[in-house]
């Protein structure tokens, strides 16, 4: 993209989320582009409409979907190949993974300053991109008639934290595609808490990581409740995709 008018390659700095050890994320220096000059060359202007999400699908089934209102919020950028000449990959400590492919491209943020972007983790970081697709909400999907008014934060932490990898009423990620409005039901509160807090415990060798492990201990706890409580109020059935 480096030959392309207005897409001249730049070298940022953030905090490498997947190196997280012990709440510490080292700094990483990669070499990309501003996302928002690439969506905009990919999708056109209209990308940044409220109320639309940005699909990105990874090699490997992981998908994120994000608010086009965080692009607002917070600078991005599609990264390419670390700045000192390393290999384009990374030990994925949270899942248990090691020397993993990040290209043909990782969005990174820039969380630096910012406390909430690196309690968040790497929850929204997809790497090995593919493709990048704009639509609509997909809160409509996640909120059925008339669940936004309890449940519209929960239903966001899900898609935050969950619909990478899996679903909910059938919508959601490829790489593990459980639907968790299904599966919930089969968990108590407590086991469900246990799951999410402490997944190699309960299954060791899991690649699935721990929620949210960078925020305190009572935060993630009430996560994995609001989350335990959304689901299991969803009615059965799957909605068109």
């Amino acid at each position: 993209m480096g030959d392309k008018p207005g897409l001249a390659p730049l070298t940022v700095t953030v905090l490498e989320p997947h190196l997280a050890r012990d709440g510490r994320m080292p700094e990483v220096r990669y070499v990309g582009f501003e996302a928002g000059a690439v969506l905009t060359r990919v999708l056109g202007a209209g990308w940044r409409a409220p109320g639309q999400e940005l699909e990105f699908r990874a090699l490997d089934g992981f998908v994120s979907r994000i608010p086009v209102e965080r692009f607002a919020q917070h600078r991005a950028w599609l990264v390419t190949a670390r700045a000192d000449g390393r290999a384009f990959e990374v030990d994925n400590h949270l899942q248990g993974e090691r020397q993993v492919p990040l290209g043909p491209y990782y969005l990174v943020w820039d969380n630096r300053a910012s406390k909430a972007l690196q309690a968040e983790g790497g929850a929204l970081w997809p790497y090995q991109v593919t493709t990048v697709r704009v639509g609509p909400s997909s809160m409509r999907a996640l909120l059925p008639g008339d669940l936004a008014a309890t449940y519209a934060g929960a239903a966001d932490l899900a898609r935050t934290h969950c619909l990478s990898c899996h679903r909910v009423r059938g919508y959601g990620g490829d790489k593990m595609p459980l639907d968790l409005d299904v599966v919930v039901k089969g968990y108590d509160a407590a086991t469900w808490r246990r799951w999410l807090l402490e997944p190699a415990a309960v299954r060791p060798g899991t690649t699935m990581p721990a929620l949210a492990e960078g925020m305190p201990a009572a935060e993630r706890a009430a996560i994995a409740q609001r989350l335990y409580d959304y689901l299991r109020a969803l009615p059965p059935g799957t909605p068109a995709r």
